[in-house]
């Protein structure tokens, strides 16, 4: 007997519908991830979930790859669980299809919501995640950070969870996000197992940094570029606010908020991270060198 059938005969069932939120352009594996975690933990064993792609009227929707998935329309009652796909939402964000009356009902009354990628500027647009903290793909941080200052946003993460509220990162994130779920949902063993079938990592934990995030994070501005290259080309040197504001040319109260709003970062969050990453990288080559 597998741990989720075990499960199944230990415990009452109960069945939590999981609506994934999609829409023209979504991006296809935001929905594949999560949507298959899910899958694997209702066919083995105690069928815990039941899963919805749904759009606001229904029908077929194409993803930016091109492929169409066939939609339920949003139903009058309640959901579980809300996931939306992330997608290309960023430039231009379907707002009104995010403060759709019936879209905003379900957010308020779902046990928990979720995004994946630029999902979250989907749910940041509805205020909801205003005080909260929130993740996205590391791409764009900086312009979540831009368009919804009231957010706090983490680009250090894989995903965060703030209250009801859960956020990812990037495309597999969202299986990361998923994992977690099913683990709250069923305990550790059920979601070691899921992961086990899917062949992935029993999963990163939600404060593992975005690989590469700072080093390819492309702020709007040049002077807060150039802060950038002078970091990672003094790490080994003491890098206070003071240095980098007149690296800017700035005082460092305009510097500090001048960073903070083009990376999502505070100035010395990125020197740590950029840090933290060239020790990684030193690391990995000398136990590579030791094989």
């Amino acid at each position: 007997m597998n741990m989720l059938t075990k499960m199944e005969a230990d415990a009452p069932l109960v069945t939590r519908d999981i609506a994934f939120v999609v829409y023209p352009q979504f991006q296809i594996q935001d929905l594949s991830g999560p949507l298959s975690a899910f899958e694997v933990a209702s066919k083995h064993g105690v069928k815990p979930y039941k899963l919805h792609i749904v759009s606001r009227d229904g029908g077929a929707v194409v993803s930016s790859s091109g492929l169409a998935v066939v939609t339920e329309a949003i139903r009058p009652e309640a959901y579980d669980t809300i996931i939306f796909a992330g997608g290309d939402v960023y430039a231009n964000p379907p707002i009104g299809f995010a403060l759709d009356d019936v879209v905003t009902a379900h957010l308020k009354s779902a046990r928990r919501v979720a995004t994946v990628c630029t999902g979250a500027f989907l749910l940041a647009a509805t205020g909801l995640l205003n005080g909260r903290r929130a993740t996205t793909h590391w791409k764009y941080v900086g312009q979540l950070q831009r368009m919804y200052p009231k957010i706090k946003v983490d680009g250090d993460r894989i995903f965060v969870k703030d209250g009801e509220f859960w956020t990812s990162a990037g495309v597999t994130a969202g299986i990361d996000l998923a994992l977690a779920m099913i683990e709250e949902d069923l305990g550790m063993e059920a979601s070691k197992e899921v992961a086990q079938l899917l062949v992935v990592y029993h999963r990163r934990p939600g404060g593992q940094s975005q690989f590469s995030a700072m080093l390819d994070m492309e702020p709007a501005s040049d002077r807060i570029r150039t802060v950038l290259t002078y970091i990672r080309e003094h790490l080994t040197e003491t890098l206070s606010t003071e240095r980098l504001a007149d690296v800017a040319h700035l005082s460092p109260r305009q510097f500090g908020r001048a960073f903070l709003a083009e990376t999502g970062e505070t100035p010395a969050k990125a020197v740590e991270r950029l840090r933290a990453e060239v020790a990684r990288v030193r690391v990995s080559g000398v136990l590579s060198r030791s094989k």
